[in-house]
């Protein structure tokens, strides 16, 4: 079975937009895994347990994000390596990547459960939610290697233009998510431990049913355990590449960790309904995440080949028609949020808080169609630090103040709240159109190794 696609010849928006639906649907899947765990808590258990669930699994999504953006230097170098007719030391690459980011999720699985009960302090959980959200954490950290290895397979197969596979992952994942919820929550009353017990059981039995999968499969190149080592060399290039990224993301999840917190010493209300429409938000943004994926791992190869025109046309693409999505978004959230809140609650305080905060996530959409199209085309292009700096600069210049003035402005309002989201975008989209003009033609970033028979002989 050879998925791998060669993104550096032949039309460009057909088999982008080929590359790109099963990245989508991956996404959907892995936003209805976090939603099911809302949606049962939110029929079967207390507003107590949304809101553990809710500040818990933002908790989970910064660490995840953390992971998956930092294996994003794997995307890209992998990417560029196929692109400049390298691919033979994929195998090297992959290996050295496992054996990296084993050992991150061994080290997480250890220090997030030791530090579970002082995060979610942090967090300022509320006090009638303290102890289930401390479970939430305790659990979902032991097994964070599941959650390390459910990433990085993604990530390694979309730099070889195979969007399939990850999307078989995921599915895995979320049918048994869905089956252990429904056993957990509703029939045996677990509510936010039953969700967290059942979030690291699926993405564990889906790594272990992938396993079978991708032993199936043919690649440009050879791959065998033995390659599973410690190389620095390669090492060294992933990291670099994925630092900033993984840094940037990271801190911008800190940012709505932090807002989080501002909202949930608002009470268990407007912290429940803030979760809701954040989980609302996982599907609205699908396409402009889907095509952030996407080109990256289209421009990657293109820089490789040395063929920025086909870059430059595939971020234009992919603007026009994920705006026009956007467009669709923005008039569902904004006059039928409480359609959509009400999905995954059932208290009509909780749905309407919900909506008045999606209220500012729809403007969102509207903007993001621009703003994610441009991080993958710069994440592809190897420009990660400036990715880095501009994400920072909306999360901590923007965002944040503008939460916390907002919190403070009477009479409190969720939708004021959330408006901090739209304006540290719109501060983002002004800077990456700068930075393009600042590029023109300058050379973009190729990280090289040596193709087989020349350093190594």
């Amino acid at each position: 079975m050879n998925d791998h696609v060669n993104f550096t010849e032949g039309k460009i928006i057909g088999p982008l937009m080929r590359f790109a639906m099963p990245v989508m649907f991956a996404l959907f899947l892995q936003a209805m895994y976090g939603a099911v765990d809302l949606f049962v808590v939110g029929k079967f258990a207390t507003s107590e347990d949304v809101s553990a669930v809710v500040t818990g699994s933002q908790i989970m999504m910064t660490l995840g994000n953390l992971v998956t953006s930092l294996a994003m230097g794997a995307t890209i170098f992998l990417g560029q390596q196929i692109g400049m007719g390298n691919a033979k030391k994929g195998g090297a690459i992959i290996g050295a990547s496992i054996a990296l980011f084993a050992t991150m999720g061994a080290v997480m699985a250890v220090s997030i459960p030791v530090f579970a009960s002082g995060i979610a302090d942090i967090m300022k959980a509320p006090e009638d939610a303290f102890s289930q959200t401390v479970d939430y954490i305790t659990i979902c950290g032991a097994g964070m290697i599941a959650i390390v290895a459910y990433n990085l397979i993604g990530a390694i197969f979309r730099s070889m233009g195979d969007s399939k596979t990850p999307l078989i992952t995921v599915a895995i994942a979320c049918v048994f998510n869905i089956g252990g919820d429904m056993l957990l929550i509703a029939g045996f009353g677990l509510g936010a431990k039953g969700a967290a017990i059942a979030t690291v059981a699926a993405q564990l039995l889906s790594v272990s049913c992938s396993m079978f999968v991708i032993k199936r499969k043919k690649y440009p190149f050879e791959f065998s355990m033995k390659m599973i080592r410690f190389d620095g060399e390669i090492i060294g290039r992933v990291v670099k590449l994925g630092i900033p990224i993984a840094l940037q993301d990271f801190l911008v999840g800190l940012s709505f960790l932090v807002l989080q917190a501002i909202v949930n010493s608002l009470g268990v209300t407007a912290s429940a309904g803030v979760g809701v429409s954040q989980r609302v938000c996982g599907f609205i943004m699908l396409v402009p995440l889907a095509f952030m994926q996407s080109i990256s791992a289209f421009v990657a190869q293109n820089v490789g080949a040395g063929k920025m025109d086909r870059a430059y046309k595939a971020l234009k693409s992919t603007v026009v028609v994920s705006f026009f999505f956007g467009v669709a978004m923005f008039a569902l959230s904004f006059f039928k949020g409480d359609l959509l809140t009400g999905i995954f609650a059932k208290e009509n305080d909780v749905i309407q808080a919900g909506a008045e905060y999606l209220k500012a996530y729809a403007i969102d959409c509207l903007l993001t169609c621009f703003l994610f199209c441009f991080i993958g085309f710069y994440n592809g292009r190897g420009e990660t630090a400036f990715v880095m700096i501009q994400g920072l600069i909306g999360a901590f210049a923007v965002r944040i103040p503008v939460s916390f003035l907002m919190s403070n402005w009477e009479p409190v309002s969720l939708f004021h709240i959330g408006l901090a989201t739209p304006c540290s975008t719109l501060v983002q989209i002004l800077m990456c159109f700068g930075f393009l003009a600042y590029l023109g033609k300058k050379k973009p970033k190729v990280n090289m190794l040596p193709k087989p028979g020349e350093s190594d002989k």
